[in-house]
């Protein structure tokens, strides 16, 4: 044990808030919602799937004032888009209503294989304006959607806990809607990352 600033400190421990999983660049905005270890695919747990067709999926992710939020990315399993008509990403704010604040483009029928990330642009930067908790929204329309890589976890038990993973619209297609409302808590944590 050493002693820093009054406090007594394990040494071993002085290298901990290096996290060897993020970017090697200080300089490189980047924001997940979990850890890159025990992921695993959807598919993987009968009866906790991500996504259903034609409605979005949406997880909180922190995001600080100032951070300009250019791309998202999502990452599929064993399972690919079996002939998808419309698929994007967006994001949402830290309203009581999340509301959209950035959506990428209808990537309509482009092929999303298994075991793939897809990074995607918004169609515009945007830059927090808040710090707090956000809200990265998928949607998948096809005769069968992909898996994706993520977590199962425990759904809300005390009053107040948010969901860690959540549905929301029906139907939708080409566009995000403006907000996310009457929502279904899911057991399925998709992997996000922003950049």
């Amino acid at each position: 044990m050493t002693q820093l600033g009054g406090y007594s400190r394990n040494v071993r421990d002085a290298l901990a808030h290096v996290n060897a999983q993020d970017p090697s660049s200080p300089d490189t905005f980047y924001r997940r919602n979990l850890g890159r270890v025990g992921l695993y695919d959807s598919a993987g747990d009968t009866g906790q799937v991500a996504l259903a067709t034609q409605v979005m999926t949406s997880v909180p992710i922190f995001l600080r004032a100032g951070d300009v939020v250019t791309n998202i990315s999502f990452r599929s399993g064993a399972t690919a888009a079996d002939t998808p008509t419309n698929w994007w990403f967006a994001l949402y704010d830290t309203s009581a209503t999340p509301a959209l604040v950035g959506q990428t483009a209808d990537q309509t029928t482009t092929a999303w294989a298994a075991n793939t990330t897809m990074t995607k642009a918004l169609a515009t930067a945007y830059t927090v304006t808040k710090t707090g908790i956000h809200w990265v929204g998928i949607m998948v329309k096809a005769t069968a959607v992909p898996t994706l890589l993520g977590c199962v976890a425990a759904p809300a038990i005390v009053t107040g806990e948010r969901n860690l993973s959540q549905s929301s619209g029906s139907s939708l297609t080409t566009t995000a809607p403006a907000t996310i409302t009457s929502v279904t808590a899911k057991q399925f944590v998709p992997y996000v990352v922003i950049t």
